[in-house]
């Protein structure tokens, strides 16, 4: 899980990255990771399970990786930026 002010976001088992409103509680983004990507270097990618370490964000930027395949987890392989813009 990872915080900024207002904001939690939190990865899950399914898939899908979601941002929460931090005092009602109500999910205020989701996001299905479970599925191809297109990506800048043309390495074809798919995202899968969150576990493991939060969310980064750093100069407006939210960076995640998705795809977990230990212990039967969906596996994947990208890492997803996400911006306000």
């Amino acid at each position: 899980m990872t915080a900024i002010s207002g904001v939690a976001f939190s990865g899950s088992f399914d898939g899908h990255l979601r941002a929460y409103d931090a005092t009602t509680g109500e999910v205020i983004w989701d996001v299905d990771t479970y599925r191809d990507f297109d990506t800048v270097n043309g390495v074809p990618a798919h995202g899968g399970a969150l576990n493991g370490p939060g969310a980064t964000i750093v100069d407006g930027m939210l960076y995640v990786n998705s795809g977990y395949s230990a212990l039967g987890f969906m596996p994947g392989n990208v890492l997803l930026a996400f911006s306000l813009d």
